[in-house]
């Protein structure tokens, strides 16, 4: 059973309530119609008739509650929710839903916007992020020709703390949702200190976090791409890596690298590319490239269905 059919199957054991906002995608409807037939989840379709204008009226308040304080009044609010995103992300803060994906219409700064301010950072972490689930066909790399990439979608330039919080919810993810043991890497231009620059540095501080947050966490770095995913190549450049070239998780040291990595991968290996799923909120989400299949909402759906479990 391949890494998609396994997410399928974990989503269907226990159904949980997953709300889509953008019902005038064609895309998303299609994707409906598949998740119903294979009984992935329980979807909530945003359309207008579904739309309490009461409800609305009281997300609207508790929202101007959460935010008069930066400023807010609630003309202003009351603008924001014209955008259905912010309706599906507070029936999912108060539990209406189990989790809410978006994203083929809206970028993903709108989805992770609405999904911040309205589920709320954990305070374990401190700090929103993403990461995508790939599956590369034919691939004896990762698990499988399966990786998590993070982070792609959220944040520009993460401070070593941050890219330390990004590697434990990477991890925690493999684990529960896809069932793998996570083996992380923190990847750079350099392997173990093969070149210098400020970057390193940053990488290199950002391992030495994540052994103190996580100690039982297999993880290692700074390591340059094929160093952490090749075994043969580990042999040479990395020979003492607890990774032995078998990463599943890459850490990449900027959004830049990482959302230009993951699209690189995608278009040129034919891989799926689950997400960004949204890391470190109190509940989950998920964002969807625009460029999005109707099998990647169908998976996203899957994947914040057993996020949710």
């Amino acid at each position: 059973m391949d890494t998609i059919e396994k997410i399928r199957l974990k989503a269907s054991s226990i159904l949980k309530t997953i709300v889509l906002p953008e019902y005038k995608e064609s895309r998303t409807l299609e994707a409906i119609r598949i998740i119903e037939r294979k009984k992935i989840a329980n979807v909530v379709v945003l359309t207008k008739d579904k739309i309490s204008a009461q409800e609305k009226e009281r997300y609207i308040q508790e929202y101007y509650q959460m935010y008069k304080a930066k400023g807010l009044d609630v003309d202003t609010v009351r603008k924001i929710f014209d955008n259905p995103l912010y309706y599906a992300a507070m029936m999912t803060r108060e539990g209406r839903a189990d989790g809410f994906v978006a994203g083929a219409s809206h970028t993903t700064p709108d989805v992770a916007r609405s999904a911040i301010r309205c589920l709320g950072i954990d305070e374990r972490i401190g700090i929103a992020s993403s990461c995508l689930v790939m599956v590369v066909p034919d691939c004896p790399l990762g698990d499988g020709g399966t990786f998590i990439f993070a982070d792609c979608g959220i944040v520009p330039e993460p401070n070593p703390r941050q890219l330390a919080s990004i590697s434990i919810l990477s991890a925690e993810l493999a684990s529960k949702v896809l069932g793998l043991v996570p083996k992380v890497a923190f990847l750079s231009y350099s392997t173990y200190g093969s070149a210098k620059g400020k970057s390193i540095e940053k990488v290199v501080e950002a391992l030495g976090l994540a052994k103190e947050m996580a100690p039982d966490l297999l993880v290692d770095g700074e390591l340059q791409v094929d160093a952490a995913i090749v075994p043969e190549v580990a042999r040479i450049k990395s020979p003492d890596s607890p990774l032995r070239g078998k990463a599943n998780i890459l850490i990449f040291p900027n959004l830049e690298a990482g959302n230009i990595s993951y699209k690189l991968v995608q278009r040129l290996s034919g891989a799926r590319a689950l997400g960004p799923l949204m890391l470190g909120l109190n509940r989950p989400c998920s964002d969807l490239s625009r460029g999005c299949s109707v099998e990647d909402i169908v998976d996203a759906v899957a994947i914040t269905a057993i996020r949710a479990q």
